[in-house]
């Protein structure tokens, strides 16, 4: 009986500690997002989630809506079919937007560091749809290029029906797909430059100067936050996709449907806290490290550089070493021209032991037109000549 006993208590101590190991994890996720509808927490580099709560659930994301705006906006930049200098006007219809907005008036003309100012700070519904129609011609062609985007991301659960995030049927995100986008925007490092600011100004030669302050205070107070961006409908309650980078580590926290922008606020600090005394970043590469060459078929020239397209990192818990890990190259073996500047044409793995620790894309160094009828002609007739 003795014997028994101390089997039962044996067993009775372990369920006990494993509730009290069940009942500490549920704790802690309820600590870092207690009332929002839907969290995410991902370290940037390696995109590693370090917290979820219903990051799959499907709710209208207000004005981050506009970190898919913004992201066309600068690949668009990228490509060279705009310039930060160039003028754009204001139409009737981008002028009509409600909400926020920086009060565009019908044909005022501002340049496109401005308009970006104004969407990134002020959350300028009149400036998105500005850029949109300015980019493809209207805001329906503009909301198709996000889908199209959303979808070559690899997004399932998100639907766009505007630029804005105004409240509109059918018109969606989810946690992770916000934080895949946000990570997809910082490729673009210099997109901080406009969401870290707390305050700007447009017009400001003007009598119509325009203060601009940032509608994502923890800018301003929690060191190291430098974007991205929030949202608030009545239907989407509080909302803000965040990134900060401390000690080299960049980390993405994004909270959907908090009740108040004070809740919102404290629920990102939380998880913030928790990601840079937990967790540690160490770099491999920064971005745009040639990597490897890669032939190309039928350009204009006969091999490009596959650089890294963003950090490539490794993530540990505090304290650990980042050691005994390999790194694989994966380059497309056809390669065919044309290539734009950033495609991507090529992935480096780090493995440890056999498994997948990370995973990111090689882009291309340049652009890679056709080759001309004659430059093929001189390719083949070199290669004849030096075969006889």
């Amino acid at each position: 009986m003795k014997r028994l006993a101390g089997i039962f208590f044996s067993f009775l101590l372990i369920f006990t500690l494993a509730d009290q190991h069940v009942f500490a994890t549920e704790e802690k996720q309820k600590e870092l997002s207690d009332d929002s509808r839907s969290a995410i927490l991902i370290e940037r580099d390696t995109g590693k989630v370090l917290y979820d709560k219903n990051s799959h659930e499907k709710l209208p994301p207000a004005s981050m809506t506009k970190v898919m705006t913004m992201l066309l906006i600068m690949e668009a930049l990228d490509s060279g079919q705009l310039s930060m200098d160039e003028k754009v006007r204001a139409s009737d219809y981008a002028a009509s937007m409600g909400g926020s907005q920086i009060f565009l008036e019908p044909g005022e003309e501002m340049t496109v560091k401005d308009m970006l100012l104004g969407i990134a700070i002020a959350s300028a519904n009149d400036a998105s749809v500005a850029m949109a129609e300015k980019i493809s011609g209207s805001e329906e062609a503009f909301v198709a290029k996000m889908n199209e985007r959303a979808k070559e991301l690899g997004l399932k659960n998100t639907k766009f029906q505007n630029t804005t995030g105004l409240t509109t049927k059918e018109h969606y995100s989810t946690a992770h797909d916000m934080a895949v986008m946000a990570k997809e925007l910082l490729k673009h490092e210099e997109i901080t430059d406009f969401t870290k600011l707390y305050e700007s100004y447009l017009r400001e030669d003007s009598e119509k100067k325009f203060w601009l302050v940032n509608t994502n205070k923890l800018v301003r107070f929690y060191p190291g936050v430098d974007g991205l961006k929030t949202g608030f409908t009545s239907e989407a309650k509080y909302c803000l996709t965040a990134t900060a980078e401390k000690e080299g580590m960049r980390v993405i926290a994004v909270v959907f449907g908090a009740p108040t922008s004070k809740s919102r606020n404290a629920q990102i600090t939380k998880m913030l806290d928790y990601a840079f005394s937990q967790y540690a970043t160490h770099s491999l590469y920064k971005k745009g490290e040639n990597l490897g060459k890669v032939k190309v078929s039928k350009g204009d020239v006969k091999e490009i550089n596959a650089q890294t397209g963003e950090p490539v990192s490794l993530l540990t818990k505090k304290g650990e070493e980042a050691k005994n890990f390999s790194t694989e190259l994966k380059l497309d073996k056809n390669l065919k021209a044309p290539i734009k500047k950033g495609e991507t044409i090529g992935k480096i793995i780090i493995k440890k032991d056999g498994k997948k620790l990370a995973e990111s894309d090689l882009v291309a160094e340049k652009n890679v037109k056709k080759a001309s009828w004659w430059q093929l002609y001189k390719r083949s007739f070199g290669i004849f000549t030096q075969s006889k």
